[in-house]
């Protein structure tokens, strides 16, 4: 079964909120087995709404709508549907009711255009909202399937999966399963990585292979879809096992996993504490640490070292050294680390110091010059690196490094 999802409202368009439906929606059809292959973001236009339907129409045999069932006049979905279907539309009483006891409920007078949503096309099987004001719609047409659904994501979320998942499972019974699994690598490329496997993922099939770059490193991701949850699963195990040994090196987690919280359990389990001096990244790898819950068993303390001044009164890093070498250096990185790690008593101290931009660069140290020390019982160690982009980016490029660059030094203790 094929499926498309249309997400209607020209607030998506313009970027005024972020659509969470669609990746919810395609992730719960996958896990039924059914085969996502479209997604499209329409607008409130009736006339652009109607092509994208008809597209759709053509194309799937599912079509999931969410968004433009409210009360208002630019809530148009069910209406370009009904016409497009050459459906008419009547007024429910039971959805009538129900939208009034919402009101009620809360001792609110209903307004008057409430009731638009109890319009519905002739035929459509109605599903009851409970957690808000419009009723979803379920209209099957020849060898197609519309669903309405609201926008709310809360309110999405309840109707499908307490009313739109029975209702798929009793039409088409068991579909298969689809499962991913995702590695997460760093410290290398896209396309050195997809040199590393590439004749398995020329050669794929079921299991398939993604390669998927993003701010956090390039993630494989393993597909496969069988009969049963265990048999997608081991599917999936039987080809990770053959991948792993080529690209094992640059793998630290599995799926849901954070890169802070990886280190949490790391530091937790080996009883190491850290501290750390932070100057352009302005505390953003301690706030990162932080996240996790239960840090406090490992953060010793942090301070954000962003004046020369801080650097050398509050972490005694000489001002000969800043003088002689910069506030941006190795020597300074090393400073940062040893003398944080010796002043909140912590097992790790880490340094940061660079340039984060857009000022501040020199031709020997541009924009996105870091530099990273570590001190702690494997002794120092400082790393340089360069990064690009906006200033945002290279902090948080910053933050990712000097994580990856902890967890490499307290696997090796």
């Amino acid at each position: 079964m094929i499926v498309e999802i249309i997400s209607t409202g020209t607030e998506l368009l313009l970027g005024h909120i972020v659509n969470t439906n669609t990746p919810f929606l395609s992730q719960q059809l996958n896990r039924l087995g059914f085969d996502v292959l479209y997604h499209s973001t329409v607008g409130d236009n009736k006339k652009r709404m109607k092509q994208v339907l008809s597209t759709a129409l053509q194309r799937a045999n599912i079509i999931i709508t969410s968004g433009g069932l409210g009360p208002t006049q630019g809530d148009i979905t069910k209406e370009v549907t009904a016409e497009l279907l050459d459906l008419p539309l009547f007024l429910d009483g039971d959805s009538a009711k129900n939208i009034k006891m919402f009101f009620d409920k809360r001792q609110l007078a209903m307004p008057e255009n409430n009731l638009r949503q109890a319009m519905m096309p002739v035929g459509a099987i109605i599903i009851k909202n409970e957690c808000g004001t419009a009723p979803g719609v379920i209209i099957e047409q020849n060898s197609n399937i519309i669903i309405h659904l609201p926008g709310p994501p809360r309110e999405l979320e309840w109707m499908f999966e307490y009313a739109v998942v029975p209702y798929l499972n009793k039409r088409f019974a068991l579909q298969g399963i689809i499962i991913s699994k995702i590695l997460h690598t760093y410290g290398i490329g896209e396309s050195s990585l997809e040199d590393k496997i590439k004749d398995f993922i020329i050669s794929q099939s079921n299991p398939t292979i993604a390669l998927l770059a993003g701010k956090d490193g390039v993630i494989v991701r393993l597909t496969a879809k069988s009969d049963t949850t265990v048999n997608a699963e081991h599917l999936i195990a039987g080809l990770e096992k053959q991948l792993r040994p080529r690209i094992a090196d640059y793998i630290w987690g599995l799926d849901n996993d954070t890169i802070e919280a990886n280190i949490g359990k790391i530091l937790t389990q080996k009883q190491l504490t850290i501290a750390l001096a932070e100057s352009c990244t302005g505390g953003l790898v301690t706030s990162r640490i932080t996240d996790i819950s239960g840090s406090s068993n490992y953060l010793m303390g942090s301070i954000i070292c962003y004046t020369n001044r801080i650097k050398t009164d509050f972490i005694g890093v000489p001002s000969q050294i800043i003088m002689d070498h910069g506030a941006v250096s190795h020597q300074t990185a090393l400073l940062l680390a040893t003398n944080i790690r010796q002043k909140f008593t912590a097992t790790i101290g880490m340094g940061i110091t660079g340039i984060a931009g857009p000022n501040g660069a020199t031709p020997t140290k541009p924009v996105g010059t870091v530099f990273i020390a570590i001190d702690g019982p494997l002794g120092i160690q400082c790393k340089k690196y360069t990064f690009n982009g906006q200033r945002t980016d290279i902090k948080y490029r910053i933050s990712q490094a000097a994580l990856h660059m902890l967890r490499q030094y307290t696997l090796s203790l």
